[in-house]
């Protein structure tokens, strides 16, 4: 999982560009009738609307980008030097179009003044994430996915908005015996949380 970070008047005027247009570039379902966001991952990973009006054209691809689209931080081939990296980092050898159904979500986040914008993905699914690292209480006990299926138990080390850095506790010997290790901040889960690892 990878949370990307965009800047809200940046992802505002792709909402405002989108809600201006009377059509849509057509998802792999077919036509789409309404407004919405599509995540590119490829030249940088951005943001843009779906609406296509006289400066738009109506194929997207990953090979074009434009400085008016909305940047993930660190992954703007315009201004950052490691921006494929990072990208790599957060989508691997992943690439594409991805529409999202997340803009009424980031639209509130917007009029609450949210500065900055934060999705959360596993390549899979994109979801807007509003928690921080300050919601999470260093020293507490939560939950990871494993990897294995299940989940382990760990002790919150240490948090930014984008990773914690965790320690298991209360799992099997061999498992506690590891090193404290890194996962997105997303991945932390309240110890009652049913989500689905």
């Amino acid at each position: 999982m990878a949370i990307l970070k965009f800047s809200a008047s940046a992802v505002a005027a792709q909402i405002a560009h989108a809600r201006a247009c009377k059509t849509f570039l057509p998802n792999w379902n077919g036509p789409v009738d309404r407004p919405a966001l599509i995540l590119i991952v490829g030249n940088g990973v951005h943001l843009r609307s779906n609406g296509i009006d006289g400066t738009t054209t109506r194929i997207v691809t990953t090979e074009q980008a434009d400085p008016s689209f909305a940047f993930a931080d660190g992954m703007n081939p315009f201004r950052d030097t490691d921006w494929m990296a990072q990208r790599r980092m957060a989508f691997r050898d992943l690439t594409g179009q991805f529409y999202t159904d997340i803009l009424d979500d980031v639209q509130v986040l917007i009029d609450r003044g949210q500065g900055a914008i934060r999705l959360a993905t596993d390549g899979h699914s994109i979801r807007v994430f509003v928690r921080r690292a300050s919601d999470f209480l260093i020293g507490g006990t939560y939950e990871v996915p494993s990897g294995l299926g299940g989940t382990f138990r760990v002790i919150l080390k240490d948090a930014c908005d984008t990773f914690a850095i965790v320690q298991n506790c209360g799992n099997c010997e061999d498992f506690d015996a590891m090193q404290p290790y890194r996962v997105p901040l997303d991945a932390l889960m309240e110890i009652d949380d049913r989500r689905a690892a």
